[in-house]
């Protein structure tokens, strides 16, 4: 029932909200979009701070009220080529840092789609059917063409979108995220569309056992010379 012409009010005004209810137990509180709140209790409690993100797929404001809020942004990279969302990171960061905070300690995350075979051949074509599916089902809601092969393979490409491929193709695929966008947090969505249980764990699996530790391995040495060589780079931490 809302007007799509209020979206950013309508996300600032609940965001605030939800702020709120996480730092305060009892809330008093007024907007344009709901009603008001008179010294209501907020229960259950949570045993620890919840951790609240700020997702981003194309919106400069959303990436400046992030790092001006002082709370992690997590990129949703869904289409075309990661490196054009460095300006995100920097506005972010820069938001941040104009607003009195650390921006390298504040978290960045990047979000793609992906899946991990043992071979390249494998995992583009076990993924690439009900990735295609669901894709051309969300584009026919939002304007975009049919899913094809073509554009499947042209994400999968070393600066495309997807990290769809062997364990090694992953790796390097996230590695050279991380070069353009210095995150330091990276979530993989595998369950696009329907795919048999088995494949999804196996594709768990090899994240887990060969994709993550080679680019712990990678990050920690190249932290590690960044910070011998007094580069910023070398504060930050690596991908979680």
């Amino acid at each position: 029932g809302y007007d799509l012409n209020d979206y950013d009010e309508l996300f600032a005004e609940k965001l605030d909200l939800l702020l709120q209810i996480r730092d305060q137990e009892r809330l008093t509180w007024d907007g344009q979009f709901r009603a008001p709140l008179q010294d209501q209790a907020i229960y259950p409690r949570p045993s620890r701070k919840i951790p609240i993100w700020i997702g981003v797929g194309g919106n400069p404001r959303s990436a400046i009220r992030a790092g001006a809020l002082n709370l992690p942004m997590a990129l949703a990279i869904i289409g075309g080529l990661p490196e054009r969302f460095a300006p995100f990171a920097n506005m972010f960061r820069q938001a941040a840092k104009q607003a009195g905070h650390d921006p390298d300690a504040l978290p960045l995350g990047v979000n793609t789609h992906g899946y991990v075979a043992e071979t390249s051949q494998q995992a583009a074509d076990e993924f690439f059917p009900s990735y295609a599916q669901q894709m051309t089902n969300v584009g026919r809601e939002r304007g975009w063409p049919p899913t094809t092969r073509e554009h499947f393979d042209a994400g999968r490409s070393p600066r495309g979108h997807l990290a769809v491929g062997s364990p090694q193709e992953v790796i390097e695929k996230i590695l050279r995220q991380h070069e353009a966008l210095g995150h330091q947090r990276y979530l993989m969505q595998m369950s696009v569309g329907t795919l048999p249980h088995a494949k999804l764990m196996r594709s768990i699996e090899l994240l887990g056992t060969k994709v993550a530790p080679e680019v712990w391995k990678a990050l920690v040495h190249r932290f590690d010379v960044d910070a011998l060589r007094g580069r910023p780079g070398g504060r930050r931490r690596g991908l979680a």
